[in-house]
């Protein structure tokens, strides 16, 4: 799959707070997600972020 800044996608495992929306603001080797419902902030590595990601909700439109 391919990651960019901006896209929103949905974890296997929900946030604590109930929610499983993620907005991607780093990518990289480490990626920085932030949870859509309360605005955690999570660096994750790529191995683990990828094995993470069930879907992508929206992706984000290239130029």
């Amino acid at each position: 799959m391919h990651f960019s800044v901006g896209d929103k996608v949905q974890m296997k495992k929900p946030h604590p707070c109930g929610g499983s929306e993620w907005e991607i603001l780093r990518t990289g080797i480490d990626f920085r997600i932030r949870c859509c419902k309360c605005g955690h902030l999570v660096m994750l590595s790529r191995q683990k972020f990828e094995k993470g990601v069930k879907k992508i909700i929206e992706a984000q439109e290239q130029s």
